[in-house]
């Protein structure tokens, strides 16, 4: 996969309490920060815990006039397992659309994919990542609520779509006060990380600390690797 592009589409799926919708917004204000341009379009049913979500966002360093479901993305987040084995998501197979010589991220860090999906992928000549997003969170952090910042420092420690500065200013925006005004479900996830952290500081500390350790761990990737799979330790 090439990592120099001038545009990606991505589908962000996962459960409902992990921060799809809010990593893409992160995602969508990091792109503004850098003087790029990012498209975002959240899709969820009930906004309840465990419930399926997906987020659509596109990113690039041209203007952007499309909106919607991403239909064909380059690069495909599955942010629990759930998604893949169970079918909690709106686009089934998770694969479904998928570009050739694309990018998959998984937060697991068992084997999830079966000889179907393997096959399929080998075929599109992707890059299935995996490592466990939610165990790092937990052991930086200390709440599994900063999983989807494990998750977005890895799609940005490969893609270097942003710098960390970027992101950092727009998670900053993110809790710290900006204009964004949430929608339901992001705000009552807000409210729970908020309680986890005494000062705002302190969470955005956390944030950056789980995203940078991702940064880290991206760096060690080598997606001209000839295996499928390339598993990270968290």
């Amino acid at each position: 996969m090439a990592v120099d592009k001038k545009r990606y589409n991505m589908r962000i799926s996962g459960l409902g309490g992990q921060g799809v919708v809010t990593s893409a917004h992160i995602l969508g204000s990091a792109m503004d920060n850098a003087g790029k341009f990012a498209s975002l379009v959240p899709f969820f049913g009930s906004e309840k815990r465990m419930a399926p979500v997906e987020a659509y966002v596109r990113a690039s360093s041209e203007p952007i006039y499309e909106v919607g479901e991403v239909v064909y993305p380059d690069i495909i987040m599955i942010y629990h397992s759930q998604v893949i084995t169970h079918g909690k998501s709106y686009t089934m197979p998770f694969y479904a659309g998928l570009k050739k010589n694309s990018l998959v991220i998984i937060n697991t860090d068992v084997d999830v994919l079966d000889k179907e999906d393997k096959e399929v992928l080998t075929r599109l000549n992707a890059k299935v990542v995996q490592f466990n997003a939610t165990e790092l969170a937990l052991k930086i952090a200390g709440t599994e609520l900063a999983t989807n910042m494990a998750m977005m420092g890895m799609l940005l420690g490969i893609t270097k779509l942003v710098t960390e500065d970027n992101i950092e200013k727009a998670v900053r925006e993110r809790f710290l006060g900006s204009s964004f005004v949430a929608s339901g479900g992001t705000a009552s996830l807000d409210s729970a990380i908020e309680k986890k952290f005494k000062k705002k500081e302190e969470l955005l500390a956390k944030n950056m600390e789980v995203i940078n350790a991702t940064f880290e761990m991206a760096d060690s990737i080598d997606l001209n690797s000839d295996e499928l799979i390339i598993k990270l330790q968290a």
